[in-house]
Formats: C-alpha cells, structure tokens, sequence
C-alpha cells in the first residue's frame, strides 16, 4: 500500500491545484487548457482529439459560474446530486440550449426529477433504476442518453455494476425503449499513482471490447465514459471517449475530490485533510 503521509500530500496538492474561475475569461482559458491536454493525450496514442467529449462537471458550483460557463461555451453540463441539479435546471431555464448530465448515483424515487429535466444519465447500474426512469418518461414522451455504471476498482464502496454481471444487464435494456444505451461509465480508484489508476480503465475498455459486438440491438456500447481532473489524460489514452471534468475547468472545489467521491481507501485521508484545514478554535 502506498505511504499514506505521501497520498495525503498530494491530496492537498490537488486541492490548491486550480484557482477558481471568477470569469468569463478565467472559464475560456481553462476549458481551451483542458482541451490541449486533451490534445496532447491523444497524440500520444495516435488518437483523433474529435473522438474526445469533454463534459464540463459543475457539482456544488453556485449559478452565477454555470451562467459564466455557459458565456464561454459550456453546452452540457454535469451534476452528481438530483436536488442540486433541478434547482440549477429551473433557476437557468431561460438558457434554452442547456442541457444538463446527471452523473451520480441515482435513487428510485428521484428518477421522476431527472426524467423531467436530464438529457443524460451516467450511473445506470440497476434494474430498478432503469424501470422508473423508464415509466417517467413514457409519460412525457422522451427519451434519454444512459450510460451503464461499471465498478472496475473492486471497492466495495463504489456504485456499479461487477464486470460479471454487465452482459445480462446490457440483454434486460431493449425492454426499456426510452432508454439508449450509449456506453459504459466508470469512476477509476482514487488514487494520484497512475500504476494503480490505469488498470481500472483499461479493464472498462478490454470489457467493452469483449461485449460490442454480441450486445442487443438498440444497444450501443461506442462509448466510454471515464477520466475526471486528476487522471483524464490516463483514460483518454486508455479509450474514453467522454471524460468528466469539474475542478480543471471552475476551480478547486471546497473539498477534495476524495471527499465527493468516498472510499474505504481515502476515508482517513479525508479526516486528516478536514482537520488540517479546519481552523482551529
């Protein structure tokens, strides 16, 4: 296991890694940042950087910096929290082209919100979810983009399907005709060394690959949805074709990322980080 004094290190070093977008301008440079290392991570893999979506993630971001993401080109954007995300949808809806990406873990009872006002949803992983948000949208003829949730860390704290279990899960989604299937999602393991961060990517991919071509019809499985701030250029050159970044583009958020997305492994990380930066009283 890593030295945990080292893991903690970088964990505050990511926290202070990117000043927070206060503009219109602050948000154009990094997005035109984020997509040059988007570039440069193609390049290395003789990838094409159009085969690249970036999805800009806003979570605990306040309006008044979606609206200045919108202003330098944001189109879509990403939310873990249902609340969170509806409030933002009925405060913004004069931006008519706004569309908005849930990508957390999603209860039944809240698929009612996010069939009215998502156009993607990224953390499929049961059939229970995928049943309501399905009677949702009959009712309000839509439809809706979804990824399946795959769990290639092993964490028992991760939402997500067991790379076992994807195959008959993929059979169930034809019944679920307002459901298109687009591809797979992953959240790698927390974690600042690539050595253990990689694999969980790679194995999201050599999965795909084995599946794509046996998948039911209606079921696509083109993409895969994998990367955020710290390690999107690991999964980029590993296959992503969707990466998910927040920090890189609006600025470090009020915790670290191991405080947003808990596992066992970052648990005593995330209590060492709160007390070293939690005032004393």
């Amino acid at each position: 296991m890593p030295d945990q004094t080292e893991d903690l290190n970088i964990l505050h070093a990511r926290h202070g890694r990117y000043p927070q977008a206060d503009s219109v301008e602050d948000f154009r440079r990094n997005l035109a940042a984020v997509q040059q290392r988007i570039v440069e991570a193609c390049r290395r893999v003789g990838r094409d950087p159009a085969g690249v979506r970036l999805l800009p993630v806003s979570k605990t971001f306040d309006e008044a910096h979606l609206r200045l993401a919108y202003a330098a080109g944001c189109r879509l954007l990403g939310e873990n929290k249902v609340q969170e995300a509806q409030r933002k949808w009925e405060a913004m809806t004069d931006l008519q082209d706004l569309q908005w990406s849930v990508i957390g873990h999603l209860q039944t009872n809240k698929a009612k919100q996010v069939a009215r006002f998502a156009s993607e949803f990224q953390a499929l992983d049961s059939l229970r979810v995928a049943e309501a948000l399905d009677r949702r949208l009959r009712i309000l003829d839509r439809q809706m983009d979804v990824f399946v949730q795959v769990n290639t860390s092993g964490e028992a704290s991760k939402y997500g399907l067991a790379p076992d279990d994807v195959a008959a899960f993929l059979e169930t989604m034809p019944a679920f005709p307002t459901l298109r299937v687009r591809g797979l999602m992953t959240l790698a393991l927390f974690s600042a060394d690539a050595v253990r961060v990689r694999p969980c990517f790679v194995r999201l991919r050599e999965l795909r690959d084995r599946l794509r071509h046996c998948a039911p019809d209606g079921v696509s499985l083109q993409e895969l949805s994998m990367g955020m701030s710290g390690d999107f250029e690991i999964a980029i050159e590993e296959g992503a074709t969707v990466v998910r970044v927040g920090q890189a583009i609006f600025g470090a958020r009020a915790m670290p990322d191991a405080y947003y997305w808990p596992t066992a492994d970052a648990r005593p990380l995330i209590e060492d980080t709160l007390l070293s930066i939690t005032p004393s009283r």
